[in-house]
């Protein structure tokens, strides 16, 4: 089955114009006056892999306390990172930061996509959304509902991830020339609220009409994606070492998992062996908190000491404000273990 793409265009546009989401890095459908590129660009960076719902509180806050990309440039990468907590994928926020100072030195945003894609953490996607969005450029942007509306448009029947290049030229395909950042835009919004993973809603799509998998009745079979493999299972350990009110954090290094960020001290993730307590104490095993990273799975077991004075120098963090921390949510969820045993321990006591 052939595709109009003008038509297509034409149609998905019109429902934009009556059906788009009012999202803070946006401007309206049609503005004569673009995005702001700090915005769109921050915005982004934070919709990797995470829902607008999620995005939207995070970018409100980075905002307001950075209203624009020389104020995040001159911030301590300390607080980013802390005010990133939660948010997960931690190298986007060390490439936030890496990119926000580049652009800020250079006196702005490039405008052209080779140009922002020499930029740290900006890939191909990223590129061309703030090239179409925020400088009103004709660029491909195709993300993953992106590609959902052109797989099932179109019937592409070859898996992802090699489904890829043929989606993109598809995606290509219906570009218009004009409004290509509400072109963008629009693809997002249908692909997240009408072509849905599962029980897509067929009849009010503006792209129905040309939809080959609507016609052969299997929309949910597209994008075709290839068999899951189950994730490998990892073990480490995680210690909680109280003080004087204060619990015991360390600074993960700035490369590799949760990098930059404050966390327990202890290890024992990958090939290493499990690191000895940080000081001598009458440690006891509390629990463990489970963690789903991208490439595996980690149990972390918690053991827990409490010490009259403090025995090493350290970021010691008063425990009453252990949330302003700004710990990911893996350490979150030890400190919330560790906290509710210690209530249990005190209450039994």
């Amino acid at each position: 089955m052939s595709v109009d793409a003008a038509r297509a265009s034409a149609a998905l546009l019109a429902w934009y114009d009556r059906h788009a989401r009012a999202l803070p890095w946006r401007a309206p459908p049609g503005a004569a006056t673009a995005a702001d590129p700090y915005r769109v660009w921050l915005s982004e960076i934070m919709l990797q892999q995470t829902t607008v719902a999620a995005v939207i509180p995070y970018f409100e806050r980075f905002t307001t306390r950075w209203p624009d990309v020389a104020a995040l440039a001159a911030a301590e990468e300390g607080e980013i990172m802390a005010a990133w907590a939660g948010l997960g994928y931690y190298a986007r926020a060390r490439n936030l930061i890496a990119c926000a100072r580049a652009v800020a030195a250079a006196g702005g945003f490039p405008q052209e996509e080779e140009a922002l894609r020499a930029l740290p953490g900006i890939g191909r996607y990223t590129a061309a959304a703030i090239a179409a969005i925020a400088f009103g450029r004709r660029a491909v942007v195709a993300d993953a509902n992106v590609e959902r509306v052109v797989a099932r448009l179109f019937a592409i029947e070859t898996p992802l991830p090699a489904a890829r290049p043929t989606l993109y030229r598809h995606t290509d395909l219906l570009t218009p020339a004009a409004r290509a950042g509400d072109f963008a835009q629009a693809m997002m919004d249908l692909g997240s609220r009408v072509c849905t993973v599962r029980a897509p809603l067929c009849l009010t799509c503006p792209l129905r009409p040309d939809c080959a998998a609507q016609k052969q009745g299997r929309p949910e079979d597209f994008p075709v994606k290839p068999p899951r493999r189950a994730k490998p299972r990892r073990l480490g350990i995680g210690y909680w070492l109280e003080a004087e009110d204060h619990v015991l954090l360390v600074r993960r290094p700035a490369k590799g998992l949760l990098g930059g960020m404050l966390g327990l001290p202890g290890g024992g993730w990958g090939a290493e062996a499990e690191p000895a307590p940080p000081a001598p104490a009458d440690w006891r095993a509390i629990g463990a908190v489970e963690h789903v990273f991208t490439h595996f799975a980690l149990t972390l077991r918690i053991e827990a000491a409490r010490l009259p004075t403090r025995p090493i120098a350290g970021a010691w963090w008063p425990i009453a404000r252990i949330g302003e921390a700004g710990l990911p949510t893996l350490f979150a969820r030890a400190a919330d273990l560790a906290l509710a045993q210690t209530r249990t321990h005190s209450e039994s006591a």
